[in-house]
């Protein structure tokens, strides 16, 4: 039987001083990791213009996509992926900030299906089976003739700004896979910011 362990009423451990400062430190840095956001894994625009047609202002894009092996391998394992096209519109003001007009966004949620392994891509009422991650890519990546306004609802002769934008849309993802993403580069995937000026 092990001896009882005997200790004088009010005394406790001794924890070495150089042992209790490695110890805050690591704690410190694990709480910064989960607090503060990664940097973005980018990619880049390779074109992008915008024209006026007829009452519609439309958006032509091609944007460097690729899905790193941290999210496809999320894909295989059951997790839909969310990504966004986003278009912002605004008005230049040389005495102020620029004036936010209209903000045109488009959501993408691909996922894998087991069955006939395929992925499927769904955007609004819009679906599509592929059958490689490179088909997808294309699918996301290429931007044509998409409507991001009306010209009823801008001012004629004025000259405008579209800051246009592909990412993932990291709100969408299970929870414990949002925490992943605070300090993971793999999981803020988006694009570089394109500005492209348009008269309607």
């Amino acid at each position: 039987m092990p001896p009882e362990r005997t200790r004088t009423p009010g005394s406790r451990p001794l924890v070495h001083p150089v042992r209790r400062r490695l110890l805050l430190a690591a704690a410190s840095a694990a709480v910064l990791a989960l607090c503060a956001p990664a940097a973005a894994d980018t990619f880049g625009v390779e074109s992008a213009e915008v024209r006026v047609e007829d009452e519609d202002v439309l958006l032509n894009a091609q944007f460097g996509f690729s899905l790193n092996a941290t999210l496809e391998e999320a894909l295989q394992r059951g997790v839909p992926l969310y990504f966004v096209l986003e278009a912002d519109i605004t008005r230049p003001r040389w005495y102020w900030f620029d004036e936010k007009v209209l903000r045109s966004s488009t959501q993408y949620r691909v996922s894998w299906l087991p069955l006939t392994r395929q992925y499927r891509v769904a955007s609004g009422l819009f679906s599509q089976t592929l059958d490689t991650l490179q088909e997808v890519e294309r699918l996301i990546g290429r931007v044509n003739s998409r409507v991001i306004a009306r010209v009823g609802e801008l001012e004629r002769g004025a000259r405008y700004d579209v800051s246009v934008r592909l990412r993932l849309d990291v709100n969408q993802l299970p929870k414990p896979f949002q925490v992943n993403a605070l300090a993971s580069r793999d999981w803020q995937l988006s694009s570089e910011p394109q500005r492209i000026s348009f008269v309607p």
